[in-house]
C-alpha cells in the first residue's frame, strides 16, 4: 500500500425492510444488530488504521448529523469531515460530493475507498488482500467494485458477470445484471463468474470525476457547486442546498458504472451481508441446535429457524418454523423468515395511514445529542416522560408557551436554571417550571441523569420550544 485512502462511508439510508427497529429517524445503521456497537460504529472501525487510512469522509442527512458524530465519537474516530445532504439523490450524487470535497479540502490526487455504513463484514486475511488488490487497481486508472462470491442464489442482491482477467484478483466487469428472478439467479450460480454487487468501491479520485464528467455531467456540477458553496455549521459541512438540489436523483451504478468501459472487479470470499432484511440477520447470527437466533429477553419452545428480536418486552415463541418476530416498546412484527423482502410493503402500508406513519418515522425513545428521552404515557393535557442525559451534557435554554413541566431526579445529580437561578437537584428532588419559564437541564455529573417529566397544558407537541441558547446550534 502507497499513499494512504480517503474512507467515503455513506451514512443517509432508512433501512426500511428491518422495520420495526430500524426507522427513518434511527435507522439500522445506527442500530447495534450483530454486536455491541452499531453497523456504522463497525464500518469507522474498519477504517481506523492510520497506517493506510486518512480520517473518514462521512456523507449522511442533516437529521443523523448528530447520530453520526456522537457514535463516531463513541467509537473514538475523528472524522475528517461530515457532509450534509440537503436533499436525498441517491448514490451518484453522495459520493460526488464527497469526491470533489476530498479534492478540494484534503487531497487532489486520493483514493477513495466508499463503504456502505449499514454492511456486516467479518475483517480477515481475505478482505486485507482484496483492498490491496483494488487500491492497484484504482491506481492503474480502474473503477473498481467488490464483488461477493454468491453463496446461495439471493434474488435481492444484483450481480455482476466477470470479464476478462486484468491481473491478480482483478476482471473487467463484463456487465451488470438487475436483481434477478429465483430461476436466473440459480442460473448465475450454475455457470459461474458471477458476484453479488456490494455497492462498495475503490476509485481513483480523477479517474472516477473524469467518467462522471463524461457520463453523468449534471451529476458532477450539482455536487461542485454544492461543494463550493458549503458552510460549516458546528463540527459538520452543509453542502449548498440549491446547488445540491440540481443534480438528478441517480445511482452511481446507472449514472457511471454501467455505461464505464474502464470498471473492474475484485471479487471476495470474505463474510459479507447488507443485512438488508430479518433472513439476512438470521443467517449471520449464533443460532441454537434448531436453527434458532434471538436477542433479548425471549423463550423458544418446539420452535426451529427462527428469528426472535426484541428490546424489552419478554417474547415467548411456541411451536413455529421460519418465523420472525421483531418486538419494540410500541409496535411487534410477526412474519414469514423466508419472506422478509416483504416487510418494505408493510412499511409503505403502515406509512400510508394516518393512524400508523409514526410508527415508521419514531421511535417511542428520541435520541437526542445529549442523551433522549422515553414517552410513558399520555392522555388530555398530560405527558409522562423519562429523559436520560449524559454526564457533561446539557439540553438548550428554552420555554415553551402552552405547557408546565414537573422533573422529578430519579438517577444522578441535576443542575437547573429556572428564569436566571440555578439549583442543584439530587436523586428524589424536584422542581416545578411554569408555563413560560426560562429554563434548562444541565448534567454536571459523571453519572447518566435520569428523570421524570410530567407535562401539562394545552399543546404538548415537541415543536412548542423556544430554543434561546443551544451548543447545538439548533436555535
Amino acid at each position: 500500500m502507497h499513499e494512504r485512502i480517503v474512507p467515503v462511508i455513506m451514512a443517509g439510508g432508512q433501512g426500511t425492510r428491518l422495520w420495526p427497529l430500524s426507522r427513518s429517524a434511527r435507522p439500522k445503521q445506527f442500530l447495534p444488530l450483530v454486536g455491541e456497537t452499531s453497523l456504522f460504529q463497525e464500518t469507522v472501525a474498519r477504517v481506523a488504521d492510520a497506517d493506510r487510512y486518512l480520517p473518514p469522509v462521512i456523507i449522511t442527512n442533516a437529521d443523523y448529523r448528530f447520530l453520526v458524530a456522537e457514535q463516531a465519537l463513541e467509537a473514538g474516530i475523528t472524522p475528517g469531515a461530515i457532509l450534509l445532504e440537503p436533499v436525498a439523490r441517491n448514490t451518484a450524487a453522495a459520493i460526488a460530493a464527497a469526491a470533489h470535497y476530498v479534492r478540494t479540502h484534503i487531497a487532489p490526487d486520493a483514493l477513495l475507498h466508499v463503504l456502505a455504513s449499514d454492511h456486516a463484514v467479518d475483517v480477515d486475511e481475505n478482505y486485507r488482500w482484496s483492498l490491496e488488490a483494488a487500491a492497484r487497481a484504482a491506481r492503474a486508472g480502474h473503477l473498481v467494485t467488490f464483488g461477493i462470491t454468491p453463496t446461495a442464489p439471493e434474488t435481492g442482491y444484483g450481480y455482476i458477470e466477470a470479464g476478462p482477467a486484468l491481473g491478480e484478483g482483478v476482471a473487467r466487469v463484463a456487465r451488470f445484471v438487475e436483481k434477478p428472478d429465483h430461476a436466473t439467479a440459480e442460473s448465475m450460480l450454475a455457470a459461474g463468474g458471477y458476484y453479488w454487487n456490494s455497492g462498495t468501491f475503490m476509485l481513483g479520485l480523477n479517474a472516477f470525476l473524469a467518467e462522471l464528467d463524461l457520463y453523468a455531467p449534471e451529476v458532477s456540477q450539482a455536487a461542485a457547486a454544492a461543494v463550493a458553496g458549503a458552510h460549516t455549521d458546528l463540527d459538520f459541512v452543509r453542502l449548498d442546498a440549491a446547488g445540491f438540489a440540481l443534480s438528478p436523483t441517480i445511482s452511481v451504478d446507472y449514472a457511471v458504472f454501467e455505461k464505464s468501459a474502464n470498471v473492474a472487479l475484485v471479487p471476495v470470499t470474505y463474510p459479507w451481508s447488507d443485512l438488508g432484511a430479518w433472513d439476512a440477520v438470521w443467517k449471520i447470527s449464533p443460532k441454537d441446535k434448531a436453527g434458532n437466533a434471538s436477542r433479548g429477553p425471549v423463550t423458544l419452545v418446539n420452535s426451529t429457524n427462527t428469528l426472535v428480536v426484541t428490546e424489552r418486552v419478554h417474547v415467548a415463541v411456541d411451536g413455529l418454523d421460519d418465523i420472525a418476530v421483531i418486538a419494540t416498546d410500541d409496535a411487534v412484527y410477526v412474519g414469514r423468515l423466508s419472506e422478509a423482502q416483504r416487510v418494505g410493503a408493510m412499511v409503505k402500508t403502515l406509512r400510508g395511514a394516518d393512524k400508523t406513519r409514526a410508527l415508521t418515522e419514531t421511535h417511542r425513545t428520541a435520541y437526542r445529542p445529549w442523551g433522549g428521552y422515553s414517552s410513558v404515557v399520555s392522555g388530555d393535557r398530560f405527558q409522562v416522560k423519562r429523559l436520560f442525559v449524559k454526564p457533561g451534557k446539557k439540553l438548550s435554554l428554552q420555554r415553551h408557551h402552552h405547557r408546565a413541566e414537573h422533573w422529578v431526579v430519579v438517577k444522578g445529580t441535576a443542575e437547573v436554571t429556572l428564569d436566571g437561578t440555578i439549583t442543584v437537584l439530587s436523586e428524589n428532588d424536584s422542581i416545578y417550571l411554569p408555563l413560560g419559564a426560562v429554563h434548562r437541564l444541565a448534567n454536571p455529573g459523571k453519572i447518566l441523569l435520569e428523570l421524570i417529566e410530567v407535562q401539562t397544558g394545552a399543546y404538548l407537541g415537541e415543536d412548542d420550544i423556544v430554543r434561546i441558547e443551544d451548543e447545538f446550534g439548533r436555535t
